[in-house]
């Protein structure tokens, strides 16, 4: 019997409290990347576009370099991609990963598709591959892959947040 001393230890990720509080407005971000003018846009965050692929930096990442990579037509399952959509889209997840292999030498990746609400994609209606670098020895690996959680805020702020509520109830 092995002892995992990091078995169900939490994971602190407290940039990803703003994604949780944000307000979900119900629109598409990859259609208005996709959309919007020039090869790349910094408001979206766009890196690269190709005929029918975008790809763009997660705005809330989970590594550093957490890019998205998606078609430009809004389209919520892989099935109904087209054969040029596919073949495009899995060109460009390849590019994005040698461009991440050169600029941030990550050692592994996660790569993969969260399809439907209850899989996890935050985006359900427009489908998307995550591309997450690893490093060895990083602690920032998903609840599914590594059965940790994610507290994605820390515990003083989260106590500071919670006292001043109650204060005010």
């Amino acid at each position: 019997m092995t002892c995992d001393n990091n078995a169900g230890r939490p994971i602190w990720a407290p940039w990803r409290i703003d994604y949780i509080r944000s307000p979900k407005t119900g629109e598409c971000f990859i259609c208005a990347a996709s959309e919007s003018e020039g090869s790349t846009d910094g408001d979206f965050l766009l890196v690269a576009q190709s005929r029918e692929s975008l790809v763009m930096l997660n705005r809330f990442p989970y590594t550093p370099g957490h890019l998205l990579v998606s078609p430009k037509r809004h389209v919520g399952d892989i099935s109904d991609l087209t054969l040029e959509e596919r073949a495009d889209l899995m060109d460009m997840i390849v590019k994005a990963k040698d461009v991440l292999t050169r600029s941030l030498s990550p050692d592994g990746f996660n790569i993969g598709f969260n399809l439907g609400a209850v899989a996890g994609a935050g985006l359900a209606e427009h489908i998307h591959a995550h591309i997450v670098p690893r490093w060895s020895g990083d602690t920032n690996f998903m609840p599914v892959l590594g059965d940790v959680r994610v507290v994605p805020e820390a515990l003083d702020a989260t106590w500071e947040l919670l006292r001043g509520a109650w204060e005010e109830s």
